[in-house]
């Protein structure tokens, strides 16, 4: 395993690419501001722009650690107005794994968007970084999450019953995860 970094990478319809500060303005617009799109995330609504910035300010500080990976999604056509993120909230460096989560604005849901850009960092993490494993969960009262994970191959491991903490409060969570011998 050797860790690369958030690098930029490209799918049929979409960008990820690094944040910038200039992003924040898109962030809050499209997906920070929204409690529908946060109901099952474990980060507050954005109340305003500032907390936009100052979470950017963080994750562009982290850019310099390579185990650091959070991208902005964005559509080709409009690759300064990202409609989303995904990253890895942690990696384990024993067990060579990381865990996912993503999230984009609910103007782009239901567009396969976020399972083209899931299948591209799981791609990218187990065949270039060289993790074993990659691994997400969701709250089971938002299933359409777990349907992202399971049409990018991602295998259905369990549910740990009141295991997580959200903005609906303790929730049974589900978990799905994908070994590098599973995607080859």
């Amino acid at each position: 395993m050797e860790h690369l970094g958030t690098k930029r990478l490209e799918t049929k319809r979409l960008i990820l690419r690094r944040f910038t500060l200039e992003d924040a303005a898109p962030m809050y617009r499209n997906w920070g501001s929204d409690s529908e799109v946060t109901a099952y995330l474990t980060w507050p609504t954005h109340s305003s722009l500032a907390i936009s910035q100052m979470v950017l300010d963080q994750w562009i500080k982290d850019y310099k650690h390579l185990n650091h990976y959070q991208w902005a999604i964005a559509l080709k056509e409009d690759e300064w107005n990202p409609i989303g993120s995904i990253g890895a909230n942690y990696c384990d460096e024993d067990t060579r794994m990381a865990h996912l989560g993503y999230c984009t604005g609910k103007a782009w849901w239901h567009r396969g968007i976020v399972s083209e850009a899931l299948q591209c960092v799981i791609t990218y993490l187990l065949d270039e970084v060289g993790l074993n494993r990659v691994e997400a969960k969701h709250d089971v009262n938002n299933p359409n999450s777990g349907a992202v994970m399971k049409k990018c191959g991602m295998q259905y491991e369990g549910t740990l019953r009141q295991a997580g903490c959200n903005n609906q409060g303790i929730c049974d969570m589900s978990y799905y995860g994908v070994l590098a011998s599973d995607w080859n």
